[in-house]
């Protein structure tokens, strides 16, 4: 409205007269600080269409509405108890002004421009003339219209019924704050509720409004976000074609869901109850939000019958006391601009308050008497068994009462304006109200706590009512539960006890709407392709996982030490295995161990009784009773297999295995090289054995197993074995073994032991035909041949013997090769010694002595070129010379052709002259490096050069040259040649 100064021209005090017609307010009351208020008394606007050719006249409305009525005398209530109260406000008097919008924008906009300035024809422009708050209006369409209006110039509006989501925009209505929760929580709170009561597949019916769209889009996001699926989803408005209503009737019939949440209004959804009754079309759940809930136009017994049990939130209702009494008690004025009950009066007592009042019918109604009382009558007016939005205009009023107390009670320098300054209490801004609105928190007389967000929403708390009949017939709106938005999360809703709720169908049980069956714990949901999330098939969960809640989107993995029950609804905690002494198969293994130890040292006892016989001293007894030695620890080793793994028992057992077994075949390496050098010792003029006299063996032994000693110490020192749990061979148990750590360690072991056993094979294989009736180097080749039978087949049993049967083949093993090495050397000897001790004399142990030479051949002309030959058999000739061994076939050829012999072959004799027998060369000699003769020579082999010559290849058309050493000379070696 434009402001139209006016300047007297005598010089006085300027005069202020609004611009427009003089619309008056329907209640007013001057005070202090005046409060403004917006209700749509009236629902119908007449509407003008003058020809503009005189004034117009203002807009005229029609149809008193008693409930509006109420929200302003709930108003004017609260103000007489704040003005009336020591404690709130003191010394100010709060007034207001009241003002009627019809559910008009262009009149909510009006009476807001009315607040802004007030009627007045002159009067003092310099004091305020604008209210310092607004509170209204009741639909949201309106509210938008005065929010707009008043915004620019800061002054509060306080809506008590306006629920449009878009009023939170604190951009576009910076202003506006509203003790009604918005639609937004609303429709989040549907959600809530649908899923709290397990409908997981509902239709949606929303008006086709901005109240409808607006809150049913908020329903389907917060629905989606609740796992609810919806069927469909229709817009209604009670100008559509009855068609369109029928084929909404039609879709619901069709439709698998059994409950329907309806954001809507109560005229359009009474249209759509009107033709679902018409086809029968009942048994349905409804659920609706506060637009037609509670709303008692449509809360009829026909519509009960479609609707039956609905559920809905509702604004919580209240007992405000006094309030009751104070409506009781109200009288009308007939002074201008407090005049809004007279309409009310004259309807209910049907006399007029005015002279010139006529009936509808034309005629003079009776004046009134002024005994007439509101409590002789019962009309909607004085009726207030739903105070729920009249609470909220109480909150409303009392808020912006204690936003004046804390701007009236602000201390001088404490303040929150600039340089920390109060308001000015003869002053007061709306804007200076509008800043304490947003810091209000007190608590009401029924113990309800008010305060505003930063968007001005109060916290969401709604009732829960349900429709129920009684047996008179009367639709009540029974709250039957709480919802509250501030508690935790699955702690918002409270039923009340004691209340018995209605379902749809007159049931005692929850309906139930879900398009599948819910997946019970140990299953979990298979969605279908194309269709909503809410239709699955429940699928069984796979070994090793699990599920413990209906509707399990996946199942869980159980941890690597459990497994999944048999329902699959939980985890049990593992079997763990591993070989043990008290099973069969550990006895028999420990068994057989103990009985190999005890075997071994009953031998080297026989051997330690019988060492002075020929057998036992013919083999090597120090060797023999090594070797028994290290055969007991190879069967007693294997007991470290046995038993729970631990740090030290996983070290011990493949250290142990591998330092008992080097020094197992160390020692049969020994005895073979003792054979074969003792058989080449009995040429003449050889000296070998003194080379490799027992403390040579016992040095060799130890060297062999120092280093597989060094090889474990580098395997526990980097990465030693260490107890595992494999949990991948089995789903249902736990195989607790020992990690070898490194690999390389361990092959190192078993590679070296490897090494050792071929070498010693070799040895034993080409000594295996040395004439002794009792050749160790055949049982040594026997026994290695076990070893090496055995530890192949190991290789692919162990690879696949699953769990601790991979132990139990790694002991068999070890008990295999050990029983083979300790039958194959040691069995025959002691045959001897305890059932043939006549076998046991030196002789039979030497076997038959070689017989003298028979054949034409006379063995004296061969002697006599140096030769020690004997015939043996009748078909060998045996030479021994300047140690080595040559064999003569004898044959008929002419004696003057005479045998060729070469060193370490076989020739046949011919006719040549015996005389010609003699050794030659293989190669061309080579002169020593340096040299003394004496009477006793000693030869000496040293590596005086550090390059060898190579003979490039040669085609051997002729003999190539002798290898030769070139480099300078290492001083080392010289010294040695020196000493």
């Amino acid at each position: 409205m434009v402001l139209l100064f006016l300047l007297a021209r005598g010089g006085g005090n300027p005069v202020c007269q609004t611009y427009g017609t003089r619309e008056q307010a329907q209640f007013s009351k001057e005070g202090d600080i005046n409060i403004g208020g917006i209700f749509s008394f009236h629902q119908n606007p007449v509407v003008v269409d003058p020809a503009l050719q005189s004034d117009p006249g203002r807009i005229q409305c029609e149809g008193l509405d008693p409930g509006e009525l109420q929200y302003a005398y709930t108003m004017m209530f609260a103000i007489t108890e704040i003005n009336n109260s020591s404690e709130l406000l003191p010394g100010t008097t709060l007034g207001y002004r009241i003002f009627d919008s019809c559910p008009s924008i262009p009149l909510s906009i009006r009476a807001s421009l009315n607040l802004m300035n007030r009627h007045q024809t002159g009067g003092d422009c310099s004091k305020l003339s604008t209210v310092h708050a607004v509170i209204g209006e009741t639909t949201s369409t309106s509210t938008i219209g005065i929010a707009r209006v008043v915004g620019p110039f800061h002054i509060p509006v306080i809506s008590h019924s306006a629920t449009c989501a878009c009023l939170s925009n604190r951009g576009d209505y910076p202003s506006f704050f509203r003790t009604i929760p918005s639609d937004i929580y609303q429709s989040q709170a549907l959600a809530k509720l649908v899923k709290h009561f397990g409908w997981t597949w509902v239709g949606a019916i929303r008006t086709n409004s901005d109240y409808g769209n607006g809150g049913m889009a908020t329903f389907l996001e917060a629905a989606k976000r609740e796992g609810v699926c919806v069927e469909y989803s229709v817009a209604i408005y009670r100008t559509d074609p009855r068609k369109w209503f029928l084929e909404v009737v039609d879709i619901i019939k069709k439709s698998t869901s059994k409950v329907i949440v309806a954001f809507a209004d109560g005229t359009d959804l009474d249209i759509l109850f009107q033709e679902l009754h018409a086809q029968n079309v009942t048994g349905v759940q409804w659920v609706g939000s506060e637009g037609w809930i509670t709303y008692r136009y449509i809360a009829s017994p026909r519509n009960y019958a479609v609707v039956q049990g609905a559920l809905g939130f509702a604004a919580l209702n209240a007992h405000i006391p006094g309030l009751q009494e104070f409506l009781t008690n109200s009288r009308p004025s007939t002074t201008p601009g407090d005049q809004g009950l007279v309409e009310l009066w004259e309807t209910v007592f049907s006399c007029t308050l005015t002279p010139r009042a006529e009936t509808p019918a034309g005629g003079s109604a009776a004046a009134c008497t002024g005994r007439e009382s509101l409590w002789d009558t019962n009309t909607r007016f004085t009726d207030i068994s739903d105070a729920s939005l009249l609470n909220n205009v109480y909150k409303a009023t009392y808020a912006v009462a204690h936003a004046l107390h804390m701007l009236l009670t602000c201390e001088d320098g404490r303040g929150p304006f600039e340089n920390n300054t109060c308001a000015d209490r003869e002053n007061i801004q709306p804007w200076q109200v509008l800043h304490y609105l947003t810091q209000v928190n007190f608590t009401t007389k029924i113990g309800e706590n008010v305060y505003f967000d930063d968007w001005g929403d109060p916290v969401a708390r709604y009732a829960l009512v349900n429709w129920q009949m009684d047996e008179t017939g009367y639709i009540q709106f029974e709250t039957i539960g709480y919802y509250d938005a501030s508690r935790p999360e699955g702690q918002q809703f409270q039923m009340e006890e004691g209340v018995r709720a209605v379902w749809a169908g007159s049931t005692v049980e929850v309906p139930v709407s879900v398009c599948s069956e819910k997946c019970l714990g140990g299953t979990h949901q298979v969605f279908f392709k194309g269709k909503p999330i809410c239709c699955f098939n429940c699928i069984p969960c796979a070994v090793g996982e699990f599920s413990n809640s209906t509707n399990a989107v996946k199942c869980e993995k159980c941890p690597p030490e459990y497994k999944s029950n048999e329902e699959r609804n939980g985890c049990d905690l593992k079997a763990i295995e591993f070989l043990t002494f008290r099973e069969l198969m550990g006895v028999l293994l420990v068994t057989f161990s103990v009985f190999g130890a005890c075997l071994a040292m009953t031998i080297a006892l026989i051997f330690f009784q019988y060492r002075q016989t020929p057998i036992v001293r013919a083999n090597n007894s120090e060797l023999s009773f090594l070797l028994l030695f290290s055969l007991t620890l190879c069967f007693l080793c294997s007991l470290t297999f046995i038993g729970q793994p631990s740090d030290w028992s996983c070290m011990l057992r493949h250290t142990a295995f591998g330092i008992t077994f080097v020094l197992c075949i160390s020692c049969m390496l020994g005895k073979t090289v003792v054979v074969l050098i003792a058989f080449k010792a009995t040429l003449p003029g050889c000296s070998v054995m003194k080379w490799f006299g027992p403390k040579q063996q016992r040095l060799s032994v130890l060297s062999f197993t120092l280093i597989q000693v060094l090889i474990c110490i580098l395997w526990l020192t980097i990465s030693p074995p260490f107890p595992f749990k494999n949990m991948k061979h089995y789903e249902e148990k736990i195989i607790l073994e020992c990690a070898l750590g490194s690999p390389v360690g361990f092959w190192a072991v078993l590679g070296y032991i490897g090494l050792l056993a071929l070498l010693c094979f070799v040895l034993a294989f080409l000594a295996r035909n040395l004439p002794d009736n009792f050749n160790e180097a055949k049982f040594i080749t026997f026994s290695l041949l076990t070893f090496c039978a055995v530890w192949i087949t190991f290789i692919p049993a162990y690879a696949s013997s699953p769990g601790k049967f991979t132990v139990a083949v790694e002991i068999f093993a070890i008990l295999a090769s050990s029983y083979g090495m300790l039958f194959c050397i040691f069995l025959p000897k002691c045959y001897v010694i305890l059932l043939k001790p006549e076998n046991n004399t030196k002789r039979h142990i030497m076997g038959t002595r070689l017989k003298p030479f028979r054949d034409p051949v006379k063995a004296e002309e061969l002697n006599s070129h140096g030769y020690t030959c004997q015939f043996q058999a009748s078909v060998r000739l045996i030479c021994k010379s300047s140690c080595r061994l040559f064999t003569v076939k004898a044959n008929s050829a002419p004696l003057n052709q005479g045998p060729r012999l070469t060193p370490d072959r076989t020739v046949t004799t011919g006719s040549a002259e015996a005389s010609s027998v003699r050794c030659t060369l293989q190669a061309r000699p080579r002169q020593p490096a340096f040299s003394l003769d004496g009477d006793y020579v000693i030869g000496g082999v040293f590596s005086l050069h550090y390059h060898m010559h190579i003979v490039d290849q040669h085609d051997y058309s002729s003999m190539p040259d002798p290898l030769r050493c070139t480099g300078r000379l290492v001083t080392g070696y010289e010294s040695c040649v020196h000493v």
